[in-house]
């Protein structure tokens, strides 16, 4: 199965680096004010790519936060209402 990944690994990367050496025609930014950029097709695809996936990370560490937050406090209920039922019994540790 493990190789099966590396093959599957490799094949990807051949067709990126395929990919990359059919498009490595300079295109040019236009920016306001005049300002340009000049880059290999490949590169600008490339960057904005991992700019895009970076902003939708960012985007959902807020919910994710928020996640763990309510089931650390869902955890603490469950925990405070098993000792009230069992006042003499503990919680079991690998169930918090």
């Amino acid at each position: 199965m493990r190789l099966l990944g590396w093959v599957a690994k490799a094949v990807l990367f051949l067709l990126l680096v395929g990919f990359a050496l059919k498009n490595s025609e300079m295109v040019t930014l236009r920016y306001f004010l005049g300002q340009e950029w000049s880059a290999p097709l490949a590169l600008v695809l490339l960057l904005f790519f991992g700019a895009g996936a970076a902003l939708g990370v960012v985007a959902l560490l807020g919910l994710v936060n928020r996640q763990r937050r309510e089931i650390s406090q869902l955890r603490q209920g469950a925990a405070e209402r098993t000792s009230e039922a069992h006042p003499s019994r503990q919680p079991d540790p690998e169930l918090l």
